[in-house]
């Protein structure tokens, strides 16, 4: 059983939860940006929460079913052309499931019931895009393989969720090289902007500059998920799902590992504001 991509839109990968425990070869975890939303999509169709799904940024991904297939689609707000967001839907063979741009967040998580069964690398199957590991992003005429359907059924009809927050807060705790910077409180009272120039890699933001109070070059050193780094513009990049494993700006503070989710949501052109962790 396979599915069909009619229309990529505007960027789609394949991703599972990553492949953990190779960062001292230089391999990222990878792996889905919003993984609430990822593990909530599979659990409507039945699926291991690992299962391989469908990452789709802004929208406008069309899929055409072969056979009967099973989907669910969370995440980001957009408009499908049939059933509703975080439910179950019943695709029929040579039915297409199209997905609007999205209005509100920026990704949507299309999880198909069997899981996307693409070979994986390193153990996962998901899409590094600074790595290079994993599937390509997906083409029109690509034929996406399903797995086998799992013996749980999906057990609900609808699961509701809150809308996503218009002016979002990150929590942050204080990074290994804050005293590097002369006011390192301005990054918790200044509202930054997201850039058009952020991707799964990093969330570049614009606003005023952070100032240096040491000028020295600093060696790289490890970055975990959620890093805060300064390069010399001073405006912080956040490093998010495929960022690198190292890292040679200082990070003046670190994202709460449960607000990534959020983060991966953000739209360019989006306010967010850091405040500390309780």
């Amino acid at each position: 059983m396979k599915l069909e991509v009619v229309r990529p839109g505007f960027s789609t990968t394949v991703q599972d939860l990553g492949r953990p425990g190779h960062a001292a070869l230089g391999v990222g975890r990878s792996g889905a940006a919003d993984r609430a939303s990822f593990r909530l999509a599979n659990r409507l169709v039945g699926n291991p929460g690992g299962a391989a799904a469908l990452e789709v940024t802004l929208g406008g991904l069309v899929l055409r079913a072969s056979a009967v297939t099973t989907v669910a689609v969370t995440g980001a707000a957009c408009p499908l052309s049939k059933g509703g967001l975080n439910s179950p839907i019943t695709l029929w063979p040579g039915e297409e499931l199209a997905l609007g741009t999205a209005s509100s967040g920026l990704r949507c998580y299309v999880a198909v019931r069997g899981g996307i069964d693409v070979p994986p690398v390193l153990g996962s199957r998901a899409t590094d895009t600074l790595g290079k590991l994993g599937p390509p992003p997906l083409a029109a005429g690509m034929l996406l393989p399903i797995g086998l359907a799992p013996r749980e059924f999906p057990v609900v009809d609808l699961a509701p969720r809150a809308a996503l927050p218009e002016s979002p807060v990150l929590r942050v705790t204080p990074g290994p090289r804050r005293d590097w910077f002369a006011t390192p409180d301005d990054l918790l009272s200044t509202a930054y902007t997201v850039s058009p120039d952020s991707d799964r890699v990093g969330i570049r933001f614009t606003g005023a500059p952070l100032a240096r109070a040491r000028h020295d070059e600093l060696p790289s050193e490890a970055c975990v998920p959620g890093s805060l780094q300064v390069p010399p513009s001073g405006r912080p990049i956040l490093f998010h799902a495929d960022h690198p494993t190292t890292g040679g700006y200082p990070v003046i503070a670190v994202v709460e590992e449960a607000d990534l989710d959020l983060a991966a949501q953000l739209r360019p052109g989006q306010t967010v504001r850091f405040r500390p962790a309780s």
